[in-house]
């Protein structure tokens, strides 16, 4: 963070000092929830959460080296006090921000977020000093904490936004105001908790309605829930996608044999070729969109294209593409799961298991609601539409409809099957896996189906298959 003395912080949050003998101490480090990530210098959050309450670590924060604690009580310790330490937080990443009059893209989406926020930080870290949010730290806690790691050397600071409801993407434009705002798709992401596509759209296209009248609003050309968001924003309206019209727009799109996008990229700019090193078709949505930023921020057609082209995975577990010794390819892309990128995963297995066996080891996708059935149904009939190989559902009463879906699409009897948790499942793959074989493994976040992935790639070849 930007260096500031505990006295700016107490006048900037409208805390009370509590315990500071020298309020002109500065905080040079960084800003921090967890004590064990306090390094000298920093500030230390204090959150009461469900099971840990950080003020009973204040101490431990002190003695590693904070130079005080924002809290909600006094804590024995150098302290700035007050009624919110959410909102605080909040109040303190706001103004660094206005300070620092950095460039601030901020993006949201039903799916694609975080890999598509990867790509835009990649790209604009060849055009200037960058700084965006790690993972997918995208809530009212996380966005604030990204935030406050700009320096004055940040040009450009990208942000994802993520909603839970009407109302959230609202609040987070306004800790963090964007001048760039990207709305990536409306989906089926949550559904359970929006109630329907146009709630989504509603509070997705907050992002846009929060942008000022010099900003510009990035927004998919193939989505017509997103396109419709053109009249709520006073920006500016870039348009990406593969439509005629798209500002920002791909031709001749193709896979490679390894199942890795290529495309033409046109920019009102320029044109320039693109070869993706991500795998699977729908990237090249998220790479249309990353160019749109990098266009509007000043970077050329081919500077774009160079940079897309030798971009990779910043967030774990997210079509991370590993080979074992045996020729046996792992596809983890276990961090979360929704419809619409369970079946651009199923698409890219399809494309990357051309002439091999390709296996689905597949998880509930939570927060459908009353769409849960009908979504993990259409699913399972979509591997089977794909060929692919054999379907493993892993898990409960969401699992059954997923093996359902495809038993009744094609009668698939052994290729599809179904089984308790994620050690059944490494047990079958373990006994039946064969070198040359291609396994996805996808879920939403709550069953940890990557201990599937990283189980497989523990001891590889040795270890299982070569034993058989």
């Amino acid at each position: 963070m930007i260096a500031l003395s505990l006295a700016e912080i107490a006048e900037i949050v409208g805390g009370q000092s509590y315990d500071i003998p020298d309020p002109s101490v500065q905080v040079t480090g960084s800003v921090v929830i967890d004590s064990r990530l306090v390094a000298p210098g920093s500030l230390f959050a204090a959150f009461a959460g469900e099971h840990v309450d950080g003020h009973d670590y204040a101490r431990v924060a002190y003695e590693a080296g904070a130079v005080a604690v924002l809290a909600a009580r006094p804590v024995g310790v150098p302290a700035i006090v007050v009624d919110d330490v959410q909102g605080a937080l909040g109040a303190l990443a706001r103004e660094v921000v206005r300070r620092l009059g950095t460039d601030v893209v901020a993006l949201t989406g039903s799916s694609g977020k975080t890999s598509t926020k990867d790509l835009i930080a990649q790209v604009l870290q060849r055009h200037a000093p960058t700084v965006y949010t790690p993972g997918s730290l995208n809530n009212e806690i996380g966005l604030p904490l990204t935030a406050l790691t700009a320096t004055a050397e940040t040009r450009h600071l990208v942000l994802e936004m993520g909603a839970r409801g009407i109302g959230h993407i609202r609040y987070l434009t306004g800790l963090t105001p964007p001048r760039i705002g990207l709305v990536l798709n409306v989906g089926t992401a949550h559904i359970g908790e929006f109630g329907g596509r146009e709630q989504i759209a509603e509070a997705k296209g907050e992002l846009v309605e929060g942008l000022p009248q010099d900003g510009c609003a990035v927004l998919n050309a193939d989505d017509p829930l997103v396109r419709a968001m053109a009249p709520r924003t006073k920006a500016r309206v870039l348009l990406f996608g593969e439509a005629e019209d798209a500002d920002v727009r791909a031709e001749n799109v193709r896979l490679t044999d390894a199942g890795q996008p290529s495309f033409r990229l046109h920019t009102p700019s320029g044109c320039s070729d693109v070869t993706l090193r991500l795998y699977g078709e729908h990237h090249v949505s998220n790479a249309l969109a990353a160019a749109a930023v990098a266009h509007e921020l000043g970077m050329s057609a081919d500077e774009i294209a160079r940079a897309l082209s030798e971009a990779g995975t910043l967030s774990r577990w997210r079509m991370e593409v590993t080979e074992r010794p045996d020729g046996v390819t792992v596809v983890n892309d276990a961090y979360n799961a929704n419809p619409e990128s369970m079946r651009a995963a199923l698409r890219a297995l399809a494309a990357m298991g051309k002439g091999r066996r390709t296996w689905a080891v597949l998880g509930p996708m939570a927060e459908l609601g009353d769409e849960s059935l009908a979504e993990h149904d259409a699913v399972g009939r979509l591997a089977v539409r794909l060929n692919v190989s054999k379907l493993v559902a892993v898990g409960d009463r969401e699992a059954s409809w997923l093996q359902l879906g495809a038993y009744n699409e094609g009668s698939w009897g052994e290729e599809s099957v179904h089984v308790s948790d994620a050690q059944a499942a490494v047990d079958l793959l373990r006994s039946e896996l064969r070198p040359g074989d291609v396994v996805l493994v996808k879920a939403s976040r709550s069953i940890g189906l990557e201990r599937v992935a990283l189980a497989l790639l523990d001891g590889g070849v040795e270890g299982e298959v070569a034993a058989r």
